[in-house]
C-alpha cells in the first residue's frame, strides 16, 4: 500500500463533515471520494471538502480508487454499510456506536475477518492524548487503586419527534449517541463490571431522554455515570483514587485539560492539550497506521474491545428497558 491512504466517506451529515475536515489536515491520506442518499449534497460536500468524486448513492462509491471507507451515517444502517464495504473489500472505520446491538457487530466482525479487511470503530476519544495521558497517570500510579469514576454527559436538545436524536426506528436517545462515552471511559479504566444498574426516563417517542447507570466490579470499585438530551450538564469526568483524583474538564470526551490532584484535593499538575482540529485526526492516523502496515483491526481498539463495549451496551440497555 502507497503512503498515501486515500479514503471515502459513505454519508454526508454534521459528523461526516467534521471528519473530512480533520481527515484533510492529516498527513499522508486523501479524500477520493464522498456518497450520500442526495447527489446534489454530495457534490456540495465534496466542494467543500476538496473530494475528487461525488456519488448519489453508495454502491458507486466502490468505483473510485479508495482504500478505506469512513461510515457516518445513522446508528441503525451502521451494520448494512459496513457489510456493503467489507464485501466490495474496502476497509471500514465505522462510526460508534459500532451498530445496534452485540449480534449485528457479531456479523461485522465475522465478515472482516472472513474477507480479511480492515476493521475499526470510530472510538475516536480512545486515541485522544488527553485520554493517553489519564491513561499513563493511572499506570504510574499517580491516583492509586481507581475506587469510583464519576462521568455525564449532557445537552439540551430542541424536542422533535422528526429527528434522528427523538427517533427510535433510528437509534435514537440519549443513552447510544452520548451515554457510549461515560460507559466506554469506564470499560476502558476498570474492565468489564460485574453488576449492572440502570434507569431512563423517556420522551413521548419511545427514545430515552435520560439514562443513568451505575457499574460496580469485583475490586470494590464503582462508576457512576449519566447522559441527557434535556439539560446541559458539566459533561466532566472524575476519577477518584487511594491516593488522589483526575479532573478530565468538560468535555470529558475530547479533553483539552486534565488535572491531577492529591487525596486532599490539592492541585498537583494541570495539563492542557490543544489542537486545531476536532480531534478525529487521531483515530485517522490510527488506522492509516494499520494499514500501512497490513495489520486487520487496530491493536489499541480491537475488534474484541468493541465487542466488549456493545454487549456492555447491550446489558445497560436492557437494565433501563430501552427497546429500538
Amino acid at each position: 500500500m502507497t503512503n498515501t491512504i486515500k479514503w471515502g466517506i459513505l454519508g454526508a451529515g454534521k459528523i461526516a463533515a467534521k471528519f473530512a475536515a480533520d481527515l484533510n489536515k492529516t498527513e499522508g491520506t486523501e479524500l477520493v471520494a464522498v456518497a450520500s442518499t442526495s447527489l446534489e449534497r454530495a457534490q456540495q460536500f465534496a466542494l467543500n471538502h476538496q473530494a475528487q468524486h461525488a456519488f448519489g448513492n453508495y454502491e458507486d462509491l466502490f468505483s473510485a480508487d479508495i482504500d478505506v471507507v469512513y461510515v457516518a451515517t445513522p446508528h441503525t444502517y451502521h451494520k448494512e454499510h459496513t457489510l456493503l464495504c467489507l464485501n466490495n473489500g474496502v476497509g471500514v472505520l465505522c462510526e460508534k456506536p459500532f451498530a445496534m446491538d452485540e449480534t449485528e457487530v457479531d456479523q461485522m466482525i465475522a465478515l472482516a475477518r472472513t474477507n480479511k479487511v480492515f476493521l475499526m470503530e470510530a472510538m475516536w476519544t480512545r486515541f485522544l492524548p488527553s485520554t493517553l495521558k489519564v491513561q499513563s497517570w493511572i499506570s504510574e500510579g499517580k491516583i492509586g487503586k481507581i475506587k469510583t469514576i464519576h462521568a455525564d454527559f449532557g445537552f439540551k436538545a430542541i424536542f422533535d419527534e422528526k429527528s434522528r436524536l427523538f427517533n427510535p426506528s433510528l437509534g435514537g436517545g440519549a443513552f447510544l449517541d452520548i451515554g457510549i462515552y461515560p460507559a466506554f471511559l469506564s470499560l476502558f479504566l476498570l474492565g468489564y463490571p460485574s453488576k449492572i444498574f440502570a434507569a431512563s426516563i423517556f420522551a413521548k417517542t419511545g427514545t430515552d431522554e435520560t439514562t443513568s447507570f451505575v457499574y460496580q466490579y469485583d475490586n470494590q470499585s464503582t462508576a457512576v455515570l449519566n447522559c441527557t438530551v434535556v439539560s446541559h450538564t458539566d459533561c466532566e469526568a472524575r476519577i477518584y483514587g487511594e491516593l488522589g483524583s483526575i479532573r478530565m474538564h468538560s468535555r470529558f470526551h475530547e479533553a483539552n485539560r486534565l488535572t491531577l490532584y492529591t487525596l486532599d484535593g490539592i492541585e498537583v499538575e494541570t495539563l492542557d492539550f490543544p489542537r486545531d482540529t476536532f480531534g478525529y485526526n487521531y483515530e485517522i492516523e490510527e488506522v492509516n497506521y494499520c494499514l500501512r502496515n497490513n495489520l486487520l483491526e487496530s491493536p489499541n481498539w480491537s475488534l474484541a474491545d468493541s465487542n466488549k463495549l456493545i454487549h456492555l451496551l447491550d446489558k445497560t440497555r436492557e437494565a433501563a428497558k430501552i427497546v429500538y
